[in-house]
């Protein structure tokens, strides 16, 4: 079956009881619900997992770039190394704490600064995918690097301008970021991460003109911008909570950069407190709509978030090269440590693990080629997820197999005469990933409100106390015949076995796996929704269990998905499709006995004891 789309009308419109919320709660909540996509959702592949009905047909086959578009990523990414090789010392950045005049000079010559800007405003106008590859690239070499360009290109002015901007704004600001002109993205403040009803900057309209105020916090590039997305309440005595976005020119009157703030890892990040006094920005800088800023912002984060497991997915190569060539001439006992079972076991699920990264990537990216607008907020907050998680397990590994060498700096191992593998460098830049452009606990809670969204439209109203007692029947006994054929189908095996593409034989059983926790995956959450009914939003560690198993449900679909698309690839060399095959079967494995083990810990007694124990510390 398809999941069921309920068109969002009086009765469905606050499908969650706020009436027992705070204030601030309920304010939080009704700006989130009030900005997500008034479009028909859930019809990706990513929702079809949590439905229990994966549709193949969204995945199979897997994209594969054009010909042309696939040799102006080659050209690009070919000069993009060149450069790296060159030019770049990326110990050197991470010692000093600065990126170089000369290589922010060079970057831009290359285009670097506008790599998705359209050629008609200066930019070189590559696709997503190959943007995506240039992450992979960066991320491999020099997380500085990457964190600058991504902020600039992924967050920053253009990302936002290209979806939502007027083409006099596109005129007149992507020439300027695509000539290098760095931009940031002013979100985030000294009490507000995550929860923009609390919010505290403002702007008032003043003529023909608003009036900025406030400060921000964490500012990635605000240091060295010229232009900047500052975000803002802009309240009416109608929507005291009301949003906007504004493109503020960063040497503006007013705008001032408090501090730059400096982190264990990418000691090079130009991240600032950036404070806005009276700061005076014109109505035509307004992006999207007055109003209409939390849209631009959730959009904007949500299509940029996937440059994040992009270069994820680059450092993830990076060490498995550099542990299985240190395997393999590192011995102990008489024998290469690779060969030793605790060793070997590393570099499998290293190597299985990045190959579905890389896998994810590109599929994500090809949705956005496919369609700028597309809604990709579930698939790139599913990449994100799993990929800063296991990228930072596989740098921790990495560490792990090179030992004391791993955790020696690369200018001490160079001074001692040693190859300078900056391995510790690596963990240093990699530890933030899980932190920002979402936490994995934020985007734990975010996936989930996606998995609930066709069952919350379907059926949640009845748990409404402020709906009719008639209106909340007649959505019970809707709700009541949709899950009467809904669930006994996700106990039929094979049931979603849909698409007639053949995969190859090693293939066959890894999608197996996938359908069999899809469905499985369907009818936890249905349990979990009769366990707790509306409660279930409180259970975060529930909700994070069920989260977690569509996440690897995710990702060996990917895998499987790009494995057979590099197999049927007549250039494919047969030990290649030979490795490929075992590394995804092997990924099969490791995902049926992870998600084996997030099943019976579903509803694990340990988590209200836990609780209980934290609310204990907080007290005393």
């Amino acid at each position: 079956m398809k999941p069921t789309h309920t068109p969002p009308d009086e009765n469905t419109k606050s499908v969650i009881d706020t009436s027992k919320m705070s204030e601030g709660q309920r304010a939080a909540l009704e700006m989130t619900e009030a900005a997500r996509d008034d479009r028909e959702r859930n019809l990706g592949f990513a929702a079809s997992i949590f439905n229990g009905t994966p549709d193949s047909s969204r995945l199979l086959p897997f994209p594969v770039q054009s010909l042309e578009d696939r040799d102006q990523g080659d050209a690009f990414l070919a000069r993009l190394k060149r450069f790296l090789d060159e030019h770049v010392d990326p110990d050197a950045i991470d010692r000093e704490g600065e990126i170089p005049d000369e290589v922010m000079d060079g970057l831009r010559k290359l285009g670097a600064f506008g790599i998705k800007i359209p050629m008609k405003y200066g930019g070189l106008g590559l696709s997503q995918t190959n943007y995506s590859r240039a992450a992979m690239l960066l991320g491999s070499y020099c997380g500085n690097l990457a964190a600058l360009l991504s902020a600039h290109q992924s967050i920053g002015v253009p990302q936002p301008l290209l979806m939502f901007g007027t083409e006099e704004q596109k005129a007149k600001y992507l020439p300027r970021c695509a000539g290098g002109e760095i931009s940031a993205f002013a979100l985030t403040e000294p009490d507000v991460g995550s929860d923009p009803a609390r919010m505290k900057t403002l702007a008032f309209p003043e003529g023909d003109d608003f009036v900025i105020n406030g400060e921000k916090l964490w500012c990635t590039n605000g240091t060295k911008a010229g232009l900047l997305v500052v975000m803002a309440k802009t309240p009416t005595p109608k929507h005291p909570n009301a949003t906007t976005a504004f493109i503020v020119e960063a040497h503006a009157p007013g705008v001032e950069v408090v501090r730059r703030c400096h982190f264990m890892g990418l000691r090079a990040l130009y991240n600032g407190v950036m404070r806005f006094t009276n700061v005076r920005v014109p109505r035509a800088n307004i992006l999207g709509g007055e109003g209409r800023g939390l849209k631009v912002a959730l959009t904007t984060l949500n299509t940029g978030r996937i440059t994040l497991p992009a270069a994820c997915a680059g450092l993830a190569k990076r060490c498995v090269e550099v542990s299985t060539d240190w395997a393999k001439k590192r011995e102990q006992w008489g024998a290469p440590i690779g060969k030793h079972a605790a060793i070997a076991d590393k570099l499998a699920r290293m190597g299985a693990h990045r190959f579905a990264m890389e896998a994810m990537v590109r599929y994500v990216s090809s949705l956005v080629d496919k369609d700028k607008m597309a809604d990709v907020r579930l698939e790139a907050a599913l990449a994100k997820l799993w990929s800063s998680e296991k990228c930072w397990e596989i740098v921790d590994d990495t560490m792990q197999i090179r030992g004391g060498r791993g955790y020696e700096t690369a200018d001490s191992l160079r001074a001692r005469g040693e190859p300078a593998i900056a391995v510790e460098r690596f963990f240093r830049d990699a530890r933030i990933n899980t932190i920002f452009e979402g936490s994995s606990e934020i985007m734990r809670l975010f996936i989930a409100r996606e998995m609930l969204d066709p069952h919350l439209r379907l059926g949640a109203a009845m748990f409404n106390p402020t709906l009719p007692l008639k209106e909340r029947a007649k959505v019970f006994f809707r709700a009541g015949k949709h899950y009467a054929t809904w669930y006994p189908s996700k106990w039929i095996p094979f049931s979603d076995d849909n698409d007639d593409r053949a995969l190859h034989p090693s293939l066959d059983w890894p999608m197996r796996i996938a359908r069999s926790r899809s469905r499985r995956l369907a009818r936890g959450i249905f349990h979990a929704m009769l366990k707790f009914g509306p409660k279930l939003e409180r259970q975060q560690l529930v909700l994070g269990r069920l989260v977690d198993i569509g996440t690897d449900v995710f990702a060996l679909s990917c895998a499987v998905s790009h494995a057979q698309r590099i197999i049927e690839d007549a250039m494919t060399p047969h030990d290649e499709v030979d490795r490929i095959t075992e590394l995804v079967s092997y990924l099969g494995r490791l995902v049926e006995a992870r998600t084996n083990e997030l099943f019976r810990a579903l509803f694990s007694s340990t988590d209200s004891k836990g609780y209980f124990v934290a609310k204990r510390m907080m007290e005393s």
